[in-house]
């Protein structure tokens, strides 16, 4: 167990965006069954974003309708969520926008306490303190804010954060396909300051969980189709590494997306890493269970895995030319 902003979280989180950040939202049921399930699977970490969806349909819109549904399960969540993005998704770390960030967020919550607030991006024309500043005294003072996460940052960006205020935790995307943040100084910064690193897309945007074969199979309104290493070009290469986990998994008596999960927990273990909660999406009650399980890996095992990493370059970034990550 962790802990985020003085609170208990599990072993695993859960991430909100795919029940909203897509042309086709999931129906409420569908939706309160599978975060129900997260929950009794002891992920109560939740994570969601003020643009995951629309203005009138996001995460907060979808909490909102599921506490009223289940008040008791209110305060068996920690929430976080992302915002501090103008309309046009451009970082904007000004007293003003976090105000009419944190406002909208609390407004389509329905006033429930947000436990974790995290800028998406660093605003490189805001001093951290500038923004930290507001949050700490108009909202967190005031209980309405829990504690302030970072995301996408880089290890100078911790150092910077963690001598202004006390950060709740980081979130970076880390996976068997996204590793940057083991040797670029992002996590060895967290294990110094002890905060919490938060994985997110730890299946690889859902390439290791085996629910794409071909670039054909991904539908034609999804994100993915936007992200390089999603493209024609790139797919063939990367399902490399997919066959290379499968093998593993079917060795180990466990699905793919299990041993991709529990190559995070056990990396948690090794020395000078910091704690790492992943935030697997799903919208469906399996995969919240089969993501639930915890699948320990031996040493044999993780060294056979590092052997395939050393081996493999992933083909394509993880977003397009001109997208702000690790700032």
């Amino acid at each position: 167990m962790a802990q985020i902003a003085g609170r208990q979280v599990g072993p695993r989180g859960f991430g909100l965006m795919n029940f909203t950040w897509r042309s086709d939202p999931v129906p409420d049921e569908q939706a309160f069954d599978t975060m129900r399930a997260a929950l009794a699977n002891d992920m109560n970490f939740w994570n969601g974003g003020e643009f995951y969806g629309t203005p009138e349909v996001n995460s907060m819109t979808l909490l909102k309708r599921y506490f009223e549904k289940y008040p008791e399960d209110s305060d068996k969540v920690v929430l976080s969520i992302k915002g501090g993005l103008r309309a046009d998704l451009v970082p904007d770390g000004s007293p003003e926008n976090i105000r009419r960030s944190l406002d909208f967020t609390l407004e389509k919550l329905g006033g429930r306490k947000v436990d974790v607030f995290e800028c998406a991006r660093r605003d490189p024309n805001v001093p951290l303190a500038t923004t930290f500043g507001v949050i700490e005294k108009e909202y967190i003072k005031t209980g309405k804010v829990g504690g302030i996460c970072l995301s996408e940052v880089s290890a100078a960006t911790i150092h910077e954060a963690a001598k202004i205020t006390t950060i709740a935790g980081v979130e970076v995307e880390l996976s068997l396909f996204s590793t940057d943040v083991l040797s670029n100084g992002v996590a060895a910064a967290c294990a110094e300051h002890d905060i919490p690193l938060i994985a997110y897309s730890p299946l690889g945007r859902g390439m290791l969980t085996g629910r794409f074969q071909s670039a054909a199979d991904i539908p034609t309104t999804d994100i993915r189709h936007h992200l390089p290493r999603f493209q024609p070009e790139n797919f063939e290469t990367n399902l490399q590494l997919v066959r290379q986990v499968e093998d593993l998994a079917a060795k180990k008596g466990c699905t793919p997306a299990q041993l991709a999960l529990g190559w995070l927990n056990s990396l948690s273990r090794r020395p000078g890493m910091p704690t790492i909660i992943p935030i697997p999406g799903s919208t469906t009650v399996d995969r919240v269970v089969e993501n639930a399980k915890l699948v320990d890996l031996t040493d044999e095992e993780m060294a056979e895995i590092d052997a395939t990493l050393a081996k493999f370059e992933v083909a394509g970034s993880r977003y397009g030319e001109g997208h702000p990550i690790n700032t």
